[in-house]
This record gives C-alpha cells, structure tokens and sequence, in this order.
C-alpha cells in the first residue's frame, strides 16, 4: 500500500489572460501549497477501480478526479486496472483550493509508484495536463510557483517563510465553469493580448512583495454576484491580515497573517461576523508534501 498527502492551494494572484477560439482561457498566476492535505491511499488488488471516500460526499466515483487519474493511468501504461484507493477528504470540494486536483496528481504518482514507475515525468505530467489546469502545479512538488498558459507551464520558485492562513470558506459552491462563463459575459468582447509588463521574480520571495502584486480577476465578476465573499475578504483584511484574497473561482477566501495570534483574532471576528462560514487554520508550505504518511 502506498500514501501519499495532496495538499490544497491557493492562488497568491489570478489572472485571466485571454479567451482561445477553443473556448480556454489563458492564465497567470501564482500558486502557493499549504499544509493542509488530502490523504490518499492506493493498494493494488482484485480487478477494477475502487474508490472508497470518507469526510465529504463528491457524487459518483466515476465523476471524481483521483478516479479519472486511474482510468488515464491504466490506459496510458497499457496495464488491466486492479486498484483500491481509500481517499479522506480534508479539503473542501468547490472552494478554489484544488483538492481535486490534488487528489488526482497523487493518485497519478501513486499508482506509478506501485507499478514500478511505467510512465516517465513527462507522460505523467500529460496526463495530468488532460485532467485539469490545477494538476500539473501538484505534479510538479512546488510549494510555490508561476503557472501560466493553460496551467501546464510551471516555473517553481523559492517560497517565502512559513506564514500562518485562515481559510474562510461559504457554504456554498461555485463552479469553475461558471465563474469563467461570468467573466466572458461581464468583460464582453473578447479580451485583447495583455498589456506588457514586467514579472520580478524577487518580488514573488517575500510576503510585502507577493501582497504588493496580488490579485485575483474573478473577485470583480463574482464578488457582486455573492456581497459575503468580498464581506470576507474586507473582515480579513481589517483584522490584520497582510494579503486577503479569493483563491482561485472561489468560493474560499484566505488571509495571510504574520502570528498565529493574529490568526486566531481573525477567526473569533469571522466566526462572529459569519457563524454560518466554515473556518480552517493552516500555514503556507515551504517543501513538497511527504511521498508517503508515516
């Protein structure tokens, strides 16, 4: 049996580039791994995918990425699926913070593992490119990198400090596709190359840098179609936080705080302000999760 953690994420800064005739959009962003994880675990067994999940209902298993990783990966090493995987759920589903793709990368790296490594570096990271924009940045074993195109393209970089976050997530979903939808019909026409500019990548080495850059495009186009989730943003921010933002399409919002005091003051005003918001403390990653738990 193999385990492995899929970390979550959230995106220091988001933008949206421009709009492919084949309906992807382009991206720029920075992506950040927090120590709050997923757990995986895969044993080879009797024919066919087995999927076992625990601490969230995600619908059919056929639906679920780290399933979806197993199709692709049986198929791509040309081998007859014989796979149980035991998934516990830690990271909320729909929030922006990548667990599903998280779940698929470790279960794309576990499953090479236990058949003796078939598909190199670059087929897996195919293959993950195929499943979701989100994969490759897990592929990679970043704690901090730029993504940009289509999310295949990783520039991994040397993050700063371990930093205490507060994730403030609603009780409430929203789809990826949907919140693209929403952009496309708010910004109109589509969108022109943007505009040159110049990326230092010192400035993504420090906590005043990455704050001084941050921004996430969604939040202008969901933000009054769902008033709580700038409420969060703006609570998190007055209580000190150092970068508040959406992650991703939402519908999580993070803070960044400089002391776990700091953090905790931000959860007991969030918890008062919104008692109804899920509230998970964590901290910013540093190195790549552990290949395996214990």
């Amino acid at each position: 049996m193999i385990r492995r953690l899929a970390p979550a994420k959230i995106n220091l800064r988001l933008e949206i580039l421009a709009r492919e005739d084949s309906g992807y959009h382009q991206i720029e962003s920075v992506f950040c791994a927090l120590l709050l994880a997923d757990e995986l675990e895969v044993a080879v067994g009797e024919p066919g995918i087995r999927l076992e999940v625990s601490g969230a209902e995600l619908g059919p298993p056929e639906r679920n990425l780290a399933y979806r990783a197993a199709v692709a990966f049986h198929e791509a090493a040309g081998s007859p699926a014989a796979v149980h995987i035991r998934l516990t759920k830690r990271i909320p589903a729909g929030a922006g913070l990548g667990g599903g793709s998280s779940d698929a990368a470790a279960t794309l790296l576990a499953l090479n593992e236990a058949h003796g490594r078939p598909l190199d570096a670059a087929t897996i990271l195919r293959l993950g490119a195929a499943l979701g924009s989100d994969v490759p940045f897990f592929l990679s074993g970043a704690a901090l990198a730029l993504v940009w195109g289509r999310g295949e393209r990783i520039l991994p970089l040397p993050p700063p400090p371990p930093a205490p976050v507060l994730l403030a997530v609603p009780p409430f979903e929203i789809a990826t596709a949907e919140a693209y939808r929403a952009l496309d019909r708010d910004r109109g026409a589509p969108a022109g190359p943007p505009a040159p500019r110049t990326i230092r990548l010192a400035d993504l080495g420090s906590w005043s840098g990455i704050a001084a850059g941050a921004v996430n495009d969604f939040e202008p186009v969901l933000f009054p179609r769902h008033p709580e989730l700038a409420g969060l943003r703006d609570t998190l921010a007055r209580a000190g936080a150092r970068l508040a933002r959406l992650t991703g399409s939402g519908s999580a919002v993070f803070g960044i705080f400089e002391s776990t005091e700091e953090r905790a003051a931000a959860a007991a005003r969030i918890a008062h302000a919104f008692p109804h918001v899920r509230i998970i403390e964590s901290f910013t990653a540093t190195a790549p999760p552990p290949a395996a738990l214990g």
